[in-house]
């Protein structure tokens, strides 16, 4: 195939993205690292580790490589009630929710503070694509502590109103933000943000469903 279409797919582990792995014949032989296919799709995947830091790390070191597709794929945690655990969804805008400043005890958000710069990043999404458009957009955060007490959760809601959470978000859109490709974020809904208790997850759901989706998108922008 001429001009093939260049996916580079973005995940925080390789569990979270191995029915993709498998799928497309991505050789993953370490726990972090950029990683190529030995497949027809001209695919390579990008593991960092959890967390926003590993994110940006490794986002800096390779993402110089030229990329038509550049996919933040993961599970979240939502706040909203109305997205399904398994549901998978368009994350369009994502903020770095832990900076700011603490004044006793009210909070001061990043914006607030005169510093410059922002704390808020949004996609670029330049295609339209039908198993796209019908994905909800919603908003996330992006933590180093993920939320499980109940007057924490109140008070992220009250200040941001996020839909989901994440781990890796913000910083992927930091990370791509000075590029030209197409770069979104997708995520599954593996549990709802609430005092934490793992027997109401579904993670094998929320992966199935969202890798799923995935190389479906790929398949069909590969065409």
């Amino acid at each position: 195939m001429l001009n093939m279409p260049k996916f580079l797919i973005v995940a925080a582990t390789k569990h979270e993205i191995q029915p993709l792995i498998t799928h497309f014949k991505v050789n993953v032989f370490s726990e972090a690292g950029l990683f190529m296919n030995e497949g027809e799709t001209d695919l390579s995947v990008l593991i960092t580790g959890v967390g926003m830091v590993n994110t940006a790390y490794f986002l800096g070191r390779y993402s110089h490589n030229l990329f038509d597709y550049v996919i933040n794929v993961g599970v979240c945690g939502a706040f909203n009630k109305d997205l399904q655990i398994g549901e998978v969804v368009n994350v369009v805008e994502d903020t770095l929710s832990e900076m700011g400043a603490e004044d006793d005890t009210s909070f001061i958000k990043y914006a607030d503070l005169g510093l410059g710069g922002k704390n808020i990043f949004q996609n670029n999404l330049l295609i339209t694509e039908p198993i796209l458009n019908g994905l909800k957009k919603v908003k996330g955060i992006t933590v180093n502590k993920v939320h499980g007490n109940e007057e924490s959760i109140k008070t992220i809601i009250t200040l941001f109103n996020p839909d989901v959470e994440s781990m890796e978000g913000a910083a992927f859109f930091r990370g791509c933000s000075r590029l030209s490709e197409n770069y979104f974020q997708l995520r599954a809904v593996s549990n709802y943000v609430e005092k934490r208790d793992k027997s109401k997850w579904n993670m094998p759901l929320a992966i199935n469903n969202l890798n799923a989706l995935v190389v479906t998108l790929i398949t069909n922008l590969n065409k």
